[in-house]
């Protein structure tokens, strides 16, 4: 199996689908923060949260495993902070390894595209709350029609978002 492939299947299979990031998506966001410059694991989940608008905080139970299987696929490296004494926890710093900037340099339109539905540049601040909230309609609506939804039910769905559609459009 190549890198490649690997990076498509497996790094972010626990990304919530329907939600913030696509499948994938979230992995080369935080591969392309520890492109920025070598990050820890909390300096990324506090980046993120600031790179997409405040909107989102991703938990330390995506961001942690995510890194570990970076690491595993050669995409990153882990590096102790030699300034952490013993007796303290010992930090991680995860780097952007040559494999990991092949991989952002194949993905740069696509990481350029994420970053930039989630408010940057500064033109586009405030997109990535409506883009949540597109997002979550969605997935909502989504679950909802394939519980077996009634046709009745299926109208009232129907209805509802026409009439948001009309009120965005007075807006």
């Amino acid at each position: 199996m190549s890198h490649r492939h690997s990076w498509r299947s497996r790094v972010g299979a626990g990304v919530r689908e329907g939600r913030v990031f696509d499948r994938g998506e979230f992995s080369l966001v935080i591969l392309a923060l520890i492109g920025e410059k070598p990050r820890y694991g909390y300096e990324i989940i506090k980046k993120l949260g600031e790179r997409v608008d405040g909107d989102y905080s991703p938990s330390p139970g995506i961001v942690y495993p995510t890194l570990i299987a970076m690491e595993g696929l050669g995409y990153a490296s882990v590096t102790q902070d030699p300034s952490v004494t013993q007796d303290q926890a010992r930090r991680k710093l995860y780097t952007v390894t040559p494999e990991g900037k092949k991989a952002l340099a194949e993905n740069k339109a696509r990481v350029d595209a994420i970053f930039y539905r989630f408010g940057e540049p500064d033109a586009a601040r405030g997109a990535g709350s409506v883009v949540r909230a597109t997002m979550n309609l969605s997935a909502a609506m989504q679950m909802r029609v394939r519980r077996d939804a009634t046709p009745e039910q299926v109208r009232e769905i129907v209805n509802a978002i026409d009439a948001t559609a009309k009120i965005i459009e007075r807006i």
